[in-house]
């Protein structure tokens, strides 16, 4: 795969994609420094700025302009570019790989220029197109407006499938939408041109192309080095991580729980990193089928853990006789959670998930499941509100540290999965007060709603998990916000430190007993004094499976790093194994030479306690 060509690719994307944004709004009268007003309105148009427009945009363009007095224009621009760069990255991925019924930025036929969706554009049936309008637009040559129709056209039809990337297009974000694409020197050319096809094939693509899109801003948030507001968090957290150390993770977390259960599994046998145990144990968590497994990711980006522990536990199903075109539905229904603040970042875990099922039965598409992937959202409610809701509906269905889990929610898109609800499992509760209806009171319709969402959020947030595995956010004290800095301190004194530390913490909470967790983090945490009340806790009720703690650079980063695989018990006697990769140790294609490193593993090397 050529990163270089994936980072020009989204920098030209992005960039292209955000201009044309612009100059679409611009073209309704809203730049960066006003918004022209609605001078007359008649039965068929309106005048903005001296300019006739279809009545038809008005209440778009109106949702438009609310949003950017909300959310200031920068932002909404921004939110716009990246929701048509996940759709033009998707179906891109989509049609390389065969799995659209026809090619949307390009042609199957050698010599064509035109893409195969306006040559075939009156075929398209699946698309329930109005055909005379397509007959109208192709006999005046209006070839830009017909692409434009037919790109609407199919992202509501991936509607269905994909709703967490293919939302209805009727808001202000078809207003948007971007001109001039049929050009030679339009962005359909970088789209086909750039990425070389064979690289389009491989899922692992999909996160390369969101950390490269983000990396600009992330280089400009970092030099300012200030305090980060929550929308900024996920932009200057975000590192893609390499897959070798994704394997060493989920093969020594997920990959060891299987083994442990099914000894004579041959599943070692296609697991690169996996370190065998010296000697079978017997006190293990115990699962009794794959269906059991539930695998988290509580910070999982553009969801490239998620896509290997796919990959894992479609050999554990098929070792157990389960049938092959079954399998993805089971894995999606069953087995993967992910959680993220950053909409984007969950929308692209989601895609990457159902192409991985995709890929394993073509007629996936038939029947979707959708990934269980949870993006975290701000949610307020009022505690007099919630007094009324309680009276509607009955103070039996809310039990201990409910109301108090409802205010929880007010900073998610801050805090993410660190939250820690003060409820126990809300599963019935939920399934009860969906079926409610309160449509007809109005004053509490909106309560209901919120109520529903806190707690669908607050059962990811749940200690259910058989296996943790993350690349949790590096943030320090002082690039925290004064909010998530105070709760920092008021929940996590121990690992206050830094981000990265508090989901070390939270990993175990998310555990069931004898669990694992499994993460790539910054070294510091086994050598600072900060952490040293953290290191004795983790010591004294979690064990050190396994440890590959590697030198600057070798996670393309320049500081050190650990990935450390626990088990959420404390194992009496055990020594884990540790070993140390250096930069030197890693070959061109980003995974080691050799591993482990040394001829012999290092077994029962041990933490300092101590201090710095």
């Amino acid at each position: 795969m050529d990163k270089a060509k994936i980072q020009l690719f989204s920098d030209s994307l992005r960039k292209n994609l955000l201009e044309e944004t612009k100059k679409r709004a611009a073209h309704y009268g809203i730049t960066g420094k006003a918004i022209a007003t609605v001078e007359q309105e008649f039965e068929d148009s309106i005048i903005i700025g001296g300019e006739v427009y279809p009545r038809s945009i008005r209440d778009q363009r109106a949702y438009l302009v609310k949003e950017i007095e909300k959310k200031g224009y920068d932002r909404v621009m921004e939110e716009v570019t990246y929701t048509w760069f996940n759709r033009f990255v998707a179906i891109r991925f989509m049609e390389v790989n065969d799995y659209l019924p026809v090619r949307v930025f390009s042609s199957t036929s050698s010599g064509k220029t035109d893409p195969d969706i306006l040559t075939k554009a009156l075929d398209l049936t699946f698309l329930d197109i109005d055909r005379e309008h397509v007959l109208d637009l192709k006999s005046d040559g209006r070839h830009e407006e017909l692409f434009r129709y037919l790109f609407l056209r199919l992202c509501n039809y991936l509607h269905t499938t994909m709703p967490f990337l293919f939302e209805p297009i009727q808001d202000y974000s078809e207003l948007l939408f971007p001109d001039r694409l049929l050009h030679t020197d339009s962005m359909l050319r970088d789209l086909n041109t750039i990425i070389p096809e064979d690289d389009w094939r491989e899922t692992e693509i999909i996160g390369w192309i969101y950390q490269d899109y983000i990396a600009e801003k992330k280089d400009v948030l970092i030099k300012a080095k200030k305090q980060y507001t929550a929308d900024q968090i996920p932009a200057v957290t975000q590192l893609f991580t390499p897959k070798w150390i994704v394997q060493y993770m989920v093969e020594n977390s997920l990959g060891r729980l299987w083994m442990l259960n099914r000894p004579h599994s041959r599943l070692y046998e296609r697991m690169e990193y996996y370190i065998r145990p010296d000697e079978q144990e017997t006190d293990f968590l115990k699962i009794s089928s794959p269906e059991e497994l539930k695998v988290c990711d509580p910070a999982c980006g553009s969801g490239h853990i998620l896509v290997y522990a796919f990959d894992l536990l479609y050999e554990i199903y098929k070792e157990e006789g389960y049938l092959e075109q079954e399998i993805p539905e089971f894995i999606l229904t069953h087995n993967l959670y992910g959680i993220e603040i950053d909409k984007r970042a969950g929308s692209l875990a989601a895609f990457a998930l159902v192409m991985k099922a995709r890929r394993m039965d073509k007629k996936f598409f038939d029947h979707p499941v959708q990934p269980h992937i949870c993006v975290l959202e701000n949610i307020e409610l009022d505690e007099e509100d919630i007094d009324s809701y309680i009276s509607a509906v009955g103070s039996n269905l809310f039990p201990t540290g409910l109301k108090e889990t409802l205010m929880q929610f007010t900073e998610a898109e801050n805090f993410g999965s660190l939250i820690r609800p003060m409820v126990g499992d809300v599963t019935d509760i939920r399934k009860i007060l969906a079926e409610k209806n309160m449509s007809s009171n109005l004053l509490l319709f909106d309560t209901h709603q919120k109520v529903l969402k806190v707690l669908e959020q607050t059962e990811y947030l749940q200690p259910r998990y058989h296996v943790v595995i993350a690349n949790p956010p590096y943030m320090g004290n002082k690039g925290m916000n004064n909010q998530l800095r105070d709760y920092a301190k008021k929940f996590y004194p121990n690992s206050k430190s830094d981000l990265f530390a508090m989901f070390i913490e939270r990993g175990f909470d998310l555990l069931v007993h004898q669990g694992y967790s499994a993460m790539v983090t910054m070294q510091s945490w086994m050598f600072l004094s900060s952490y040293e009340k953290m290191r004795q806790n983790i010591l004294d009720n979690a064990t050190i499976i396994c440890m590959s703690h590697m030198a600057n650079g070798v996670m393309g980063i320049a500081f050190g790093t650990a990935a450390t695989v626990w088990c959420n018990a404390y194992i009496k006697d055990y020594k884990g194994y540790f070993c140390y990769v250096e930069y030197e140790n890693i070959g061109s294609d980003g995974k080691p030479i050799s591993f482990p490193p040394y001829n012999e593993r290092n077994k029962g090397a041990g933490l300092s306690i101590t201090g710095a």
